[in-house]
């Protein structure tokens, strides 16, 4: 039998190499593996919220490096995505667990269609009230908090497909969002008792190693195959989440 702590270990490295190769949050591909493994939706969803608050820390800190990070635009919808994201482990409280599991599956078949989604990028962007920006944040925060996933795969096409934004920009912009969003989660699903702190903080520190592997490999591959394997990945955890759905009613 394999030690828990091992276990863990290999399944945050392994969702940091995914992420870090396929580009895509962590919580997309743990949500999935921990149900896999026997926790429930509520608890995998408190553990990805804990790695999510890792990685986008850690992420956001090499883009502010690099120059990418427009901290006004951020910091307008990032206060939208907490207060949003405060909502969300007391809405889980009361939501099935099979419901959780459904919007989840929704979220997926969604990332699997924007990789068939062509990108248009604008060389000027638009100009949107501070309202607006606040409640797209809002939005975007409690629904992602709900299932445990980052919000950038949803903030990210709104950003370069309505308002225009310039897309390193946005992607910058999109995963320190994640920081705003997943630390508000964390507070919210914790005082809901969804948080396994122990697994979260050992998933989400090990994460951060595997997302340099995943990065390196990244750069050997193709992009074709990148491509192919993300699709492939996305269909398993489609036709997964469809048999605990329909064929197992859990």
């Amino acid at each position: 039998m394999i030690n828990p702590f091992l276990e863990l270990v290999a399944v945050g490295a392994g969702v940091g190499i995914l992420s870090g190769f396929f580009g895509v949050g962590g919580g997309t591909v743990l949500v999935p593996v921990l149900l896999l493994l026997g926790y429930d939706i509520k608890t995998a969803v408190g553990i990805s919220v804990v790695q999510m608050v890792f990685s986008s820390v850690f992420g956001s800190y090499l883009n502010h490096k690099r120059g990418t990070l427009d901290m006004k635009l951020v910091s307008i919808i990032g206060a939208g995505g907490f207060s949003g994201a405060f909502f969300s482990g007391y809405v889980a409280s009361f939501v099935s667990n099979r419901l959780l599991e459904s919007i989840f599956f929704l979220f997926v078949l969604f990332a699997l269609a924007r990789l068939f989604m062509k990108t248009r990028e604008y060389h000027h962007e638009k100009k949107v009230s501070s309202v607006i920006l606040f409640l797209i944040g809002m939005v975007i925060g409690f629904f992602s908090m709900l299932i445990g996933v980052g919000g950038s795969l949803m903030l990210v096409p709104i950003l370069v497909g309505f308002l225009h934004v310039e897309l390193k920009k946005a992607t910058s912009a999109g995963l320190f969002f994640v920081v705003f969003s997943s630390v508000s989660g964390f507070i919210s699903h914790a005082l809901s008792g969804h948080i396994d702190y122990t697994s979260g903080v050992m998933v989400g520190l090990s994460s951060l190693a595997g997302v340099y592997i995943g990065i390196h490999l990244k750069h050997i591959a193709s992009n074709s195959l990148s491509r192919r394997l993300l699709l492939f990945f996305y269909l398993c955890v489609i036709i997964y989440l469809a048999y605990r759905i329909f064929f197992t009613g859990q």
